[in-house]
């Protein structure tokens, strides 16, 4: 019985929660949960810790015990509508419907109901009617200015009546009425007060936000604002055109043919940069831009939204698109707006009748008006760059060639980095001709370097790589050039895999090992190989009987060295969980990546991505054996196993197998008469 309940009161509330229209009406939902364990109509609030600011709670607001960074107290009021009665819980009782005149006063809308008496309307907002009056707070009246409210309240039957008046719209409005971008004719000449609903559950009438919503009167309704609203007859292009601060920021919208759009029917939210704001960017960066259209489109547009964003609407940090085509992360820390995480808002929620101007004390450029350097600047690729600087490559990281810059990570450099000759080559082999898109490369595909190389690309399941390196992050796409960061420094092939064998001491055995086996013409053919390279140790780890008895048999020596290889190009990047591969010989591997190491068949990789101008190498100190058929697949990319405890099954695999066997039970002999 106990469970019915419970499942009936969570489809209650899932009903309830489903009802509401509005995203206010939902936050609102939200609140009376939280609070109906305190009583009927019984409301959560939030509010920030050192200020007077209020919030009904949402989810995320309330798990999260913040607003605007800032922590929050819970306290539980009575939701609107209702009262308090004593020595009752909660609030049970509905308020008293009583004129607007009135309803001021039981909101505590006190200030508001005193100017209406001064400026006579409270015959009017006592009388027949049905108005709704967007009530500023008694905060709200005196957070204005000396100078305004005394111009105000000094010729009380004009200028306060007409105040009061633009506060007004002769109809009743509830919150579910108040759509966001909707304007309502107001009481003072038909100028027009406007309406944004936010996701959030804020509602704002001129960007004053709506502290108590939907009190109900007689004649009409209250909404209580945190602010006292202007009227506004000008578009946000007049504003700009008007302010004196804002005068290079004018210059520069006409020169990039934006007035038009400023100046049309809209929601825009501009970040308006003020003169000192452009004072700030170095002239050659700036001259460069204001000197070119394209960029200079892209730099304004940038500051722009494409809806309307008042101060009040943002209670966390959201990513909002612009007219650029990319997200500003637009958040706030206390009573702050922070763009890209910074404070740089200087005067909020100038309002014009198509949008909001904030202005801003620094300049944004976007990726798009950059050059490479510019690109580079701030990121995880600073390395990388003044290498780029030492190795005599600035014109081309600065000027407006079509490039991309294939940029190896911080961490990816290790040891000494002198700028020798032949670092200057590799890092010239680092820039690729043409400006490309991570997302149009493709399989096969060779790109041309300054260096005068040509590098493949790799397409796998899990990585788009570039010969040994992979791309680590999303593209920086510049005016001219992008920046693909990558996981490793690249080393672009030189010769073939019998070329990379030969130049290193290590495979001496291993090249010796195909010749007797006829299989030279194979390591140095076209096609793409990958070649898991048994290292001396691994040779020198078998008996010299056993090892002679191999080397004397080449078929025998053939099969096991095809075992050792695979068909096309896999670089440890493309190595994903439990990649299986098929070798030469004709049985399969098992690889799996483990603490950025790559193992085959448990074996680990000592040193990958030796690349080839025909395919890869990549070196192992034991040889590869197959292995235990009964093996749980999800244990593939651990650890080396010890020989003692596979060697009867890890002959398996091959062909000639007789001879394999006895290679591996001489290896498990002498291991454990070592181990004894």
């Amino acid at each position: 019985m106990k469970h019915l309940t419970l499942s009936a009161l969570a489809l209650t509330l899932v009903a309830t929660i489903c009802v509401a229209k509005s995203p206010y009406q939902s936050v609102l939902q939200h609140s009376r949960i939280r609070g109906r364990q305190h009583g009927p109509n019984v409301c959560a609030m939030q509010k920030i810790q050192g200020t007077d600011k209020k919030y009904f709670t949402n989810c995320k607001q309330w798990y999260h015990r913040k607003i605007c960074g800032k922590p929050t107290v819970i306290s539980y009021e009575c939701c609107p509508g209702y009262e308090k009665i004593p020595g009752e819980k909660g609030c049970p009782a509905a308020l008293p419907l009583v004129n607007i005149y009135n309803t001021l006063g039981v909101v505590g809308a006190t200030t508001t109901q005193m100017y209406s008496d001064r400026a006579n309307l409270r015959e009017e907002i006592e009388g027949p009617g049905s108005f709704t009056f967007f009530a500023p707070s008694n905060e709200a009246w005196a957070a204005l200015p000396t100078e305004i409210l005394d111009a105000l309240v000094s010729n009380v039957n004009i200028e306060l009546l007409n105040a009061l008046h633009y506060h007004m719209v002769n109809r009743r409005l509830t919150s579910e009425e108040l759509k966001h971008g909707s304007s309502f004719t107001s009481m003072y000449q038909d100028f027009d007060v406007h309406i944004h609903h936010y996701s959030s559950g804020i509602v704002t009438v001129n960007c004053a936000r709506l502290i108590k919503t939907d009190q109900h009167s007689t004649n009409g309704i209250v909404h209580v604002v945190d602010r006292v609203i202007t009227a506004i007859s000008s578009n946000v292009h007049s504003f700009i055109d008007t302010d004196d601060d804002l005068e290079t920021l004018r210059t520069a919208l006409a020169a990039a043919g934006l007035t038009t759009m400023l100046e049309s029917d809209g929601h825009y939210t501009i970040f308006a940069p003020t003169n000192e704001a452009f004072e700030k960017i170095p002239p050659d960066t700036l001259n460069r831009i204001l000197g070119d259209p394209v960029a200079l489109r892209d730099l304004l547009n940038y500051h722009i939204l494409k809806h309307m964003q008042c101060a009040e609407s943002i209670v966390s940090g959201t990513p909002m698109e612009t007219l650029q085509g990319t997200v500003l992360e637009v958040g706030c820390d206390g009573d702050e707006i922070t763009l890209n995480g910074k404070a740089i808002i200087t005067k909020k929620d100038q309002l014009g009748t198509n949008g909001v101007i904030h202005y801003i004390s620094e300049l944004l450029i976007p990726d798009s008006a950059k050059t490479l350097l510019e690109l580079t600047e701030g990121s995880a690729i600073t390395t990388v760059t003044k290498m780029f600087v030492d190795a005599g490559l600035r014109s081309h990281l600065s000027g407006s060639e079509a490039l991309t810059l294939l940029a190896p990570q911080n961490d990816a450099f290790k040891g000494s980095l002198t700028m020798t000759g032949d670092m200057r080559k590799l890092m010239a082999n680092h820039i690729v001709k043409n400006q490309l898109s991570s997302k149009a490369l493709y399989h096969g595909q060779e790109l041309e370097t300054l260096g005068g190389l040509k590098l493949r690309v790799f397409v796998y399941r899990n990585n788009l790589c570039i010969e040994n390196a992979c791309i680590a992050a999303h593209d920086k796409t510049g005016r001219f050039a992008s920046v693909f960061t990558i996981d490793k420094v690249l080393t672009p092939p030189m010769g073939s895999i019998m070329d990379v064998l030969k130049a290193d001491d290590r495979f001496s055995l291993l090249v010796g090992a195909l010749q007797t086996a006829g299989m030279t013409e194979l390591m140095n053919q076209q096609g793409m190989l990958t070649v898991f390279a048994p290292t001396n140790d691994a040779f020198n780890a078998m008996s010299k009987p056993e090892l002679n008895k191999l080397m004397r048999n080449s078929q025998m020596l053939a099969g096991v060295l095809k075992y050792h290889m695979v068909e096309g190009m896999l670089v440890s990047g493309g190595v994903g969980s439990h990649t299986r591969l098929q070798t030469l010989q004709g049985d399969k591997l098992e690889l799996g990546m483990r603490n950025y190491t790559v193992y085959v068949n448990k074996v680990p990789v000592v040193e990958g991505d030796l690349m080839a101008t025909n395919g890869v190498v990549h070196a192992v100190n034991v040889m590869i054996k197959p292995l235990q058929p009964k093996l749980d697949r999800e244990q593939a990319d651990g650890p080396a196993p010890d020989v003692r405890t596979t060697s009867r099954a890890n002959s398996r695999g091959f062909r000639n197998e007789d001879l394999f066997q006895k290679v591996m039970k001489s290896r498990s002999s002498r291991t454990m008469t070592r181990g004894q």
